[in-house]
C-alpha cells in the first residue's frame, strides 16, 4: 500500500472536495467538523498542511486536469475503448493521458509530502 492508499489521508481530501463541491469555505476548522462528522478524529498537523497546500491550489482547475474527473456522460459504453468520436484512442493521447496523471499525482504528492 502506497501513501496515497492511506485511508486517513484520503479522508481530508475527500472532506476538502466535498467543502469545495457545497461551495463551503475550506478552512481547517470545517475540514475538522466534517472528519468528526464521519466518526474520524482529525490531526491537527494534517488538517494545517492540507490548508496549506490547498491555499495555492485552483481546485477546479485541478478537477478538470485530473484524469479522475471523468464524467458519466464522457465515459465510453462498457466494453469499448473508443474515445468520444467513435474512434480508437491514439499512442499521442495515450501520451497525453500519461502525463495528465502523472502531473495530478505530482500534485498530490506535493500536499503530503
Amino acid at each position: 500500500m502506497d501513501e496515497y492508499d492511506h485511508p486517513l489521508i484520503m479522508e481530508y481530501l475527500y472532506a476538502a472536495l466535498l467543502l469545495h463541491k457545497l461551495k463551503r469555505d475550506i478552512t481547517e476548522d470545517s475540514v475538522k467538523n466534517v472528519l468528526k462528522a464521519t466518526g474520524s478524529t482529525p490531526d491537527e498537523v494534517r488538517v494545517k498542511a492540507l490548508i496549506a497546500a490547498l491555499s495555492e491550489v485552483n481546485i477546479d482547475e485541478a478537477l478538470k486536469a485530473a484524469p479522475i474527473g471523468i464524467t458519466p456522460s464522457s465515459t465510453p459504453s462498457a466494453g469499448t475503448t473508443s474515445a468520444p468520436g467513435g474512434t480508437p484512442p491514439s499512442k499521442e493521447e495515450e501520451k497525453k493521458d500519461e502525463k495528465k496523471e502523472e502531473e495530478a499525482l505530482e500534485g498530490l504528492s506535493a500536499l503530503f509530502g
